[in-house]
């Protein structure tokens, strides 16, 4: 799950990382107030999207004066922002944050987020931070620096100086940065996040370490234990359709430019399945997982969302009957079907438990579903859809 800039910023403070005071704002003249509550200018709007690649969208602007807050927050309230992280199809901005400038000498990058290949959390930090983090990333590495941690030791003052002495900070700047860096840790750990990034972390000119910017991600599946970071999640910034299978325990993720839907029983098929209709001359339109244990409902359900996608021309349903049986599987592509109503063509290639009772269901429902016999017979019949 992602949040917003302000609302990581209240988790920073929580936790005694410093940031620049300000506060959210979701109107101009919210804005405008916030400007006047700082008393000092200048100060930056900001627009509020999950997205990166604000400010060269134009989503960023430093006010210096309060006429200036009102003209850029009328400007970036209700605009659709495009940045590389958006698409073309950009997102609608709803949420300002309004906060003090800052005396900037120099600008920093750092993360801290769970590392899968040594089952360690890992800090990454680089001098050159700010907004082409991610072309120092791909043409420069070396300038990245990378500190592990074992989450069973925990995190030590040495890991904080290697750190420090990485970025060459100055001796005054050590304390700050390594107080900083632990709370950045046990933040880490205490919510389950799956990413914690600042991009600028800066260094003022009179000898401040702070988070100028705030991006947090969280690991899903631990959101139940946090229920306050559960209050956090903005569905205006999702996909509607991935937010309506949400609500049945799906895992829906809509593939822009794709034109073949799939439902799956499993992450691991789902991902051959997307592969299949790649080589078969389609290419996927979602990635569906209903899950090993799913009922007639939420596959009725699946089936539901995959074709209220109006750019679906046809659907491939792989399921291995273990846990999900084939019958049970049968019998939720039929209600949905008659509920929703077929108009393009429908593959299903199903085996495991029940199989022979699932093609059964299938062939006395009196309608035109496709029926493949395995893998290979599904991947030709789908291609036929894809290529019309």
């Amino acid at each position: 799950m992602k949040i917003h800039e302000y609302q990581a910023k209240e988790l920073f403070r929580k936790f005694g990382v410093p940031v620049p005071r300000g506060k959210a704002a979701f109107s101009v003249e919210e804005a405008k107030a916030v400007g006047a509550e700082l008393g000092v200018f200048p100060v930056v709007v900001k627009a509020q999207i999950h997205a990166g690649g604000r400010g060269k969208g134009g989503g960023v602007k430093l006010a210096k004066t309060a006429a200036e807050v009102d003209q850029y927050a009328s400007a970036i309230l209700g605009m659709t922002l495009v940045t590389h992280q958006t698409g073309p199809e950009g997102k609608l901005v709803q949420k300002l944050l309004v906060e003090e400038g800052l005396p900037i000498e120099k600008e920093l990058y750092l993360s801290v987020l769970p590392d899968r290949a040594t089952a360690k959390i890992v800090f990454m930090a680089s001098e050159a931070g700010g907004m082409d983090i991610e072309e120092v990333a791909a043409k420069t590495p070396e300038k990245i620096i990378k500190v592990y941690i074992d989450p069973l030791l925990g995190f030590k003052g040495f890991h904080a100086n290697e750190l420090a002495y990485g970025l060459n900070l100055k001796p005054e700047l050590i304390k700050q940065f390594n107080a900083m860096v632990a709370a950045l840790y046990k933040l880490c750990v205490d919510y389950d996040c799956s990413l914690l990034e600042i991009n600028p972390l800066v260094l003022t000119k009179d000898n401040r370490v702070i988070a100028l910017d705030g991006k947090i991600n969280f690991d899903d599946n631990a959101i139940y234990r946090h229920k306050d970071i559960a209050e956090y999640r903005d569905l205006t910034e999702e996909d509607p359709a991935e937010v309506e299978a949400s609500k049945f325990d799906l895992n829906y993720i809509k593939m822009p430019g794709g034109n073949i839907g799939n439902m799956v029983n499993g992450a691991g098929l789902a991902m051959a399945t997307m592969d299949i209709i790649q080589q078969a001359g389609g290419a996927p339109a979602n990635f569906l997982d209903v899950g090993g244990g799913a009922s007639a409902e939420q596959v009725e359900n699946g089936f539901r969302i995959i074709l209220a996608d109006p750019a679906v021309k046809g659907v491939l349903i792989n399921i291995f009957g273990g846990i999900l049986r084939c019958d049970r599987l049968a019998n939720g592509v039929v209600e949905a079907a008659k509920k929703v109503g077929i108009n393009i063509p429908v593959v299903i290639r199903m085996e495991g438990t029940n199989v022979e009772q699932g093609r059964e269901i299938l062939e006395k429902s009196g309608l035109n579903l496709i029926t493949a016999k395995d893998v290979s017979d599904a991947a030709q019949k789908i291609a036929a859809v894809a290529k019309g």
